[in-house]
């Protein structure tokens, strides 16, 4: 369209102002832009609809967020350019949600609105819908929560339209899926929507089966980034028009339209995969908390393990707890048995194992009953990491001093980093030649105890190949944490090798993340009436040893949050990080006008011409906080500067 052609639009009858999200990635940026709505896209600029508009000489993507009938803007307004699409994909609760997530993450609308929203497909938008069954379902059955005292109640109140806030810790053994398929349904029952996320692929193909057989077809969707964008766009628009009264997914369905939304939910809240990688870092805990504050909707945090995020929502009585009794527990659980590394087997086959004697005799027990076994190995590959076999030095690349690995047997050493193989390997420290062990990944673990157990199939799990499930018949089953199949009928021993690799690590959530993934794994054994056994080779007086022996993750999660209490971390205490190069980061703090009270501690290096800066606030200083560092990154991207920091709020790895 030419100028002249622009200049004679006639604008619309009413509400002729747009306001408008324009999708462009600069902190300064974060705020509305007013465009004048011409008659000629009256009918199909609606809120919620995608928009081209003329933003600094280009034509960029925006959303249409609202219209009005007045601009504040003193001068002439430009011309809304186009309307991409008239479908209104944006909800707008979906729109005050991500506002205060990006408020409290220091991030800017249009980087949260891009997480909501996935990449449309006109085709797709041009397909016949496919209509919800008539009426609600039935009020689901309340056996499976009985064995809570305040489970059927929670389940009452879904069915009834109030809106329960619980953190459960399911039995060990618990079908949770069903569990949460119950809860879904009550909501269903009440007229209300539900949106419920999981970790990964496995634990929502899980939860798609139990939802389908419990609701039936056509009443939910199930969304994750595996589908494909067209897959994924159309179950996205069965949502976004009330097509679907329930959404499940992994972190991506944080954030989808439900209409009249009831219930938020979320499965294993410790896991990474949680943690959104993408400005502004938001943790799917988070939003869901805040969708269910501004809608007064329900909410389930459940998992095997605690963290102390779900138990600070305890302590401060936002939320309840749903547990079972005490006799219960002991009933559902497996016997857990520590056993220290110096406690090897006498037979040389499982002491090359790394198996203590009461881990070799309980896998031999349950595969003389014909039950798998399954053993948890912290790390992938081979021998991911090598040392030097005379002074115990770790062994590095010559080239870029990358860490040294094996890929498998009788193979040469190569760096991790560059790949580049070390044939010729001479230790700087000692002048040694030979390589030992530093690590034990699972694959060497599964050959090792392939020839301890002759005749006994192994079966692996982890990055390259997940298995979902294992037939109930004696057989070695291999995994890498987080990776471990569900076994029919539960596993009849259950092995927790090198302890040490995930209760060593440097970081702040270190105990928490062994505890859940050892409650993880030890939820799959046959509870110990049945001969169900869990061995954790580490030392008994470990406090997260303690708590998997007497099954009390909620013990734990108090005693972390009470240190981290002490400590003044999150959930304690609002924390900020800033990593970037060195005069970067220290520019930012220049720019930045941070709050009174707010403790700066650093910095740390991180990386090759990178450092992190943390600055620490009480609870609640978090937003004043979070507003001052968006405040100075706009500052910054105004003036342009030359290298970016990236910020991060309540950071889950520190």
């Amino acid at each position: 369209m030419t100028a002249r052609a622009k200049q004679d639009r006639e604008p619309a009858g009413s509400l002729a102002v747009a306001r408008v999200c324009v999708d462009v990635p600069l902190p300064h940026l974060d705020r509305t832009f007013d465009y004048r709505v011409p008659a000629d896209l009256d009918g199909k600029a609606r809120p919620g609809t995608r928009v081209k508009v003329r933003f600094s000489g280009q034509l960029v993507d925006g959303w249409l967020l609202e219209r009005v009938e007045e601009t504040a803007h003193e001068g002439r307004l430009a011309w809304l350019e186009k309307v991409v699409s008239a479908e209104p994909v944006l909800d707008p609760q979906v729109v005050r949600a991500a506002r205060e997530v990006a408020d409290r993450y220091a991030g800017s609308l249009a980087d949260v609105l891009r997480l909501a929203v996935p990449p449309r497909q006109a085709k797709v938008e041009a397909e016949p819908g496919v209509p919800s069954p008539d009426g609600v379902p039935d009020a689901p059955p309340s056996d499976g929560w009985r064995r809570y005292p305040a489970g059927e109640p929670f389940l009452r109140a879904l069915a009834e339209g109030r809106s329960p806030r619980a953190v459960w810790s399911a039995l060990p053994g618990e079908q949770w899926p069903a569990r949460i398929a119950e809860a879904v349904a009550a909501t269903l029952h009440s007229g209300r929507g539900a949106v419920v996320v999981v970790a990964d692929a496995r634990d929502l193909e899980r939860l798609d089966a139990a939802l389908t057989a419990l609701l039936g077809p056509d009443r939910h969707v199930a969304l994750s980034a595996a589908l494909g964008p067209s897959e994924r766009y159309r179950r996205f628009l069965r949502a976004r028009r009330g097509q679907a009264a329930a959404v499940v997914g992994t972190r991506s369905a944080a954030l989808a339209p439900v209409a009249e939304l009831g219930l938020v939910a979320l499965w294993d809240d410790g896991d990474d995969l949680h943690a959104e990688p993408r400005s502004p870092y938001p943790h799917v805990r988070q939003i869901l908390l805040t969708r269910a504050q501004q809608t007064g909707a329900a909410v389930l945090v459940g998992g095997f393990a605690r963290t102390a995020e779900a138990q600070l929502l305890l302590a401060t009585g936002w939320a309840k707890e749903v547990a079972a009794h005490r006799d219960q527990v002991r009933r559902a659980a497996p016997a857990v048995l520590p056993a220290d590394d110096s406690q090897l087997a006498r037979d040389p086959a499982a002491a090359s194992a790394r198996l203590p004697s009461v881990a070799w005799q309980a896998a031999r027990e349950a595969l003389a009953a014909n039950a798998p076994v399954l053993v948890q190995v912290p790390r992938r590959g081979y021998v991911p990491a090598v040392s030097c076999q005379d002074c115990r030095e770790r062994a590095r690349c010559t080239r870029c001093s990358g860490p040294l690995a094996l890929g498998g047997s009788g193979s040469v050493a190569a760096c991790r980093w560059c790949a580049r193989p070390a044939a010729g390997w001479t230790c700087p420290a000692c002048g040694g030649r030979r390589l030992r062990a530093a690590v034990t990944g699972v694959r060497r673990t599964a050959e090792e105890l392939g020839r301890a157990l002759p005749g006994v199939p192994v079966r692996t799990s982890g990055k390259d190949a997940v298995l979902a499930t294992v037939p109930a018949e004696a057989a070695l089953v291999l995994s890498t944490p987080g990776a471990e199949p569900v076994a029919e009928g539960g596993y009849g021993a259950v092995l927790l090798l090198d302890s040490w690799a995930l209760l060593t690590r440097a970081d702040l959530r270190a105990t928490e993340e062994a505890a859940r993934r050892w409650f993880n794994a030890a939820a799959l054994a046959r509870p110990g009436e049945r001969g169900g056994k869990v061995v954790v080779v580490a030392d008994g007086g470990l406090a997260t040893v303690q708590a998997l022996v007497r099954w009390d993750p909620a013990w734990l999660a108090e005693r972390e949050l009470g240190e981290r209490r002490e400590l003044g971390f999150p959930p304690a205490a609002r924390l900020a990080s800033l990593t970037g190069p060195a005069a970067a980061v220290s520019e930012f703090l220049d720019v930045a006008r941070l709050p009174d009270g707010v403790q700066v501690l650093g910095p740390l290096p991180v990386g090759e011409d990178e450092e992190r800066m943390l600055l620490r606030t009480a609870r609640g200083g978090g937003l004043a906080l979070a507003k001052a560092l968006h405040d100075a990154a706009g500052v910054r991207s105004l003036r342009k500067a030359a290298h970016p920091v990236r910020i991060q709020l309540d950071p889950h790895e520190l």
